[in-house]
């Protein structure tokens, strides 16, 4: 991925402008929806291993990164109507969603409106689309999850990764989680999680790839299977090695390779 491929913009949303990377190439364009806490940079990895050919747009979503400063709601519907801005300005004819964590169910409530142009959806380590096993508990300690660097690196380490990460990485992780909007870091553990999105997602109509980490505490492959699958009757299901939820950071190889296949069978 060379600089003069990847262009930077802002692109309007209600309220405010998101900022993208942008590279306009072949086929359907990839639309790339980062995890609670990540920004676009979550995908360089994936992005700098995907065919040189391939059209892209990742962008920090409102709250986050370069998008920190975009006031909420920070909910899922304005999320998924962000990313129908972003796709819209772009001029994306056909385009397939590829979500990350909190960015999959996103990812699902947009595909379930059946927007026009939407080829395939590519769901990375996805919060299933009701709460599977989220306690009071379980949303209060998420909440505090990105409190400080202390925090953040006892997530990554007990949580988010099983092969760990390089220290560049990890850096990466701590400034992006840090960084988000206060509001917009906790309407995921408050509201996002738990919120149930299930009874739309049936309407999905186009190929659905599910990747699921071999060793991800936070969203597993089983909890994926009884979960999530049923509910798509175009999903299938695929388990990425040797990861823990960050797999866009710990097996980009993988993850790209599972696109670009993807998007080969469209």
């Amino acid at each position: 991925m060379t600089s003069q491929h990847v262009v930077g913009r802002f692109i309007d949303v209600q309220g405010g402008r998101v900022y993208a990377h942008v590279r306009e190439g072949d086929g359907p364009a990839l639309i790339f929806l980062h995890y609670w806490g990540g920004s676009r940079r979550t995908w360089v990895p994936v992005l700098e291993r995907l065919a040189p050919g391939q059209g892209f747009v990742a962008y920090d979503q409102r709250g986050w990164g370069d998008s920190a400063g975009v006031p909420g709601p920070h909910d899922l519907e304005q999320l998924a109507d962000d990313a129908q801005r972003v796709i819209d300005a772009l001029g994306c004819s056909r385009h397939v969603l590829v979500g990350h964590s909190m960015g999959g169910k996103v990812a699902q409530m947009l595909a379930a409106r059946r927007p026009e142009g939407l080829a395939g959806v590519v769901l990375v380590a996805p919060a299933p689309p009701a709460p599977a096993g989220v306690t009071e508990q379980v949303q209060e300690a998420v909440s505090h999850a990105y409190d400080n660097e202390e925090a953040v690196l006892r997530s990554i380490d007990l949580m988010l990764t099983h092969g760990g990460l390089s220290p560049e990485l990890r850096r990466q992780v701590v400034e992006d989680s840090l960084r988000g909007d206060d509001q917009a870091r906790l309407a995921w553990p408050r509201r996002g999680l738990v919120q149930d999105v299930s009874a739309g997602i049936g309407a999905i109509d186009v190929p659905v790839l599910v990747l699921a980490g071999s060793h991800d505490k936070v969203d597993p492959p089983a909890v994926l299977a009884d979960h999530l699958l049923p509910l798509i009757p175009t999903a299938s299901l695929t388990v990425l090695e040797d990861t823990g939820h960050l797999s866009p950071l710990e097996v980009p190889d993988q993850v790209a390779t599972h696109i670009g296949a993807f998007v080969a069978r469209l």
